[in-house]
């Protein structure tokens, strides 16, 4: 039987995934109940697919966008009807196989022990990961940890994680920002900006070849500059915070 808890659920946004979707989200199934599906404007043909199953498991639901609004955007649709029907908190992953959900039981009860914070994956890489993207995200982390003072974010962009849903929809429904592959970094470093301590549990991640139905929408060039321009207006955020973030290290020097 999957574990519930009243307060938690499963979101995962999903955008033109392919079939492997349907055994994300059968393998979240098993670990959970209920899990969501946020489909982002997809042309594949798995929103039907993932539809079909939904008709024969009343322990998932799956929420259609009419069109590609970015990861951050179909995060916040499951999230604002997550909060109306009850939910507090919901953890993410992605539909494409990379993250384990054998681990959301444990990752669920972290959250459920310290429901003010946010419980972040921190990845364990196997030998099949890009070394280009291992080695890259270094750069983010390093600035995701300048820019809360180092408040103990062990990885900005991985996505397996639990959110407070009130926060996080307090920040994103303030800004215009945080709607597309900038999600997962600027939404650590918002929260922590709010006070949400992170608590960092490690996961593996799996990065999938094509052969086994593996589908990556990462653009090098592309998102870089995003992340750029993401850092870029996070630390001038970061300067006009840091007496506060100052103030609150050094009242909670234990923390």
């Amino acid at each position: 039987m999957p574990h519930a808890l009243p307060t938690h659920l499963v979101l995962i946004p999903s955008y033109n995934p392919g079939p492997k979707v349907l055994e994300t989200v059968r393998a979240a199934r098993a670990q959970w109940a209920p899990v969501w599906v946020v489909v982002d404007g997809s042309t594949d043909g798995t929103a039907q697919s993932l539809q079909a199953l939904a008709a024969t498991d009343a322990g998932l639901r799956v929420i259609v966008l009419p069109q590609n609004r970015g990861k951050g955007a179909a995060v916040l649709a499951g999230i604002t009807e997550a909060a109306a029907a009850g939910y507090t908190h919901v953890l993410t992953m992605d539909s494409d196989g990379q993250h384990p959900a054998e681990l959301i039981p444990a990752f669920m009860l972290a959250s459920q022990a310290e429901p003010g914070a946010m419980v972040l994956g921190k990845p364990v890489f196997g030998p099949e990961a890009p070394a280009l993207r291992v080695k890259g995200r270094k750069v983010s982390n390093g600035w995701a940890n300048l820019e809360t003072l180092w408040m103990g974010v062990g990885d900005s962009l991985y996505g397996f994680r639990v959110y407070p849903i009130a926060p996080l929809m307090r920040i994103m429904r303030r800004n215009r920002f945080m709607r597309r592959f900038d999600f997962d970094p600027e939404a650590v470093v918002r929260l922590c900006w709010a006070g949400v301590r992170p608590l960092n549990l490690d996961a593996p991640v799996r990065y999938l070849s094509a052969a086994e139905g593996g589908v990556s929408h990462f653009k090098y060039l592309r998102d870089n500059a995003l992340l750029t321009w993401m850092h870029t207006r996070l630390f001038i955020g970061f300067v006009l915070r840091l007496p506060l973030l100052v103030w609150r290290r050094l009242s909670k020097p234990n923390s």
